[in-house]
């Protein structure tokens, strides 16, 4: 696939599947994220290896990748704590703030500067994300300790968004993704080992969800949203990633008949605007 923006898109729906999945599947939150990078990884790496495709990182790269890998693994057991202990929603609004850190990121220590478009955007993306899941549930915001796991989510997500950048000017998403998978299974078996999280005595039918996860919402998802940043600027792949809750919103309404009211609609249409305001170009950065 040539086009980033349609890899973008296509692995932001495969992505968008994965709530959904987890709402079907009786398994831990930590274990279901073990299986997910450890099932991709299993499949990647012997074709990689098959293929001679599996290219071999400097010293440098190496380290990073290593980072990146604990960092996505990291953002996702945190993100389960923050579930745990405040809410779905408000960890899922904390962790959509990734694209702001990813910003202040690429200010800070990148040379390529976000643009005032990608303030607009992302200004009035989050604004549209508040909207999508009520503006109650982020002006009673508990300040505990799920509010600083949410935050914390969102933080590591956006430095591995960053780091995948600079990875990604030195591999092919493909290499990258298998080495990144590995990394955060091996991660993640020790957190699920620390929390005593069940490996097996799983149904048939959560196997078979949890391959689903692996091969879809992970192996294809992330390869193409990690082709997508190496061919585009991050931020604007982050800020991207807030359209996952509008099309996990369209999924729930259709499999689990969750209701969308006219205030979810209103929010999705204002993050897609948002979203499109940054791929404006824009002569002032």
């Amino acid at each position: 696939m040539k086009n980033p923006r349609l890899a973008l898109l296509i692995g932001i729906f495969c992505i968008s599947v994965f709530p959904i999945l987890v709402r079907w599947t009786p398994v831990s939150g930590l274990s279901s994220a073990f299986y997910r990078m450890a099932i991709a990884a299993a499949i990647a790496l012997p074709v990689m290896l098959f293929r001679k495709k599996l290219e071999m990182p400097n010293q440098k790269t190496a380290l990073i990748i290593v980072l990146g890998g604990i960092c996505f693994g990291s953002d996702i057991a945190v993100w389960n704590i923050a579930i745990q202990q405040s809410s779905a929603t408000q960890a899922t609004l904390l962790t959509n703030l990734a694209p702001i850190w990813v910003g202040l990121g690429m200010f800070l220590f990148l040379p390529n500067k976000p643009t005032r478009n990608f303030w607009i955007g992302a200004c009035l993306a989050l604004t549209g994300m508040i909207i999508l899941i009520g503006y109650e549930t982020f002006y009673q915001l508990k300040f505990d300790i799920g509010f600083a796991f949410g935050v914390l989510s969102g933080v590591f997500y956006a430095v591995y968004i960053l780091l995948s950048k600079y990875v990604l000017n030195q591999l092919q998403p493909t290499s990258f993704m298998t080495y990144s998978m590995l990394v955060s299974s091996v991660f993640l078996a020790i957190i699920c080992l620390i929390f005593n999280q069940p490996f097996y005595g799983f149904s048939n039918t959560v196997w078979n969800v949890l391959f689903v996860q692996g091969i879809l919402c992970q192996l294809i998802a992330w390869t193409l949203i990690s082709y997508a940043t190496q061919k585009m600027e991050a931020n604007r792949v982050s800020l991207s990633l807030l359209s996952q809750a509008l099309i996990t919103s369209i999924m729930a309404w259709i499999f689990l008949k969750e209701t969308i009211t006219l205030q979810m609609i209103l929010g999705g249409i204002i993050i897609l605007l948002g979203i499109g305001i940054t791929f404006r170009k824009s002569n002032q950065t």
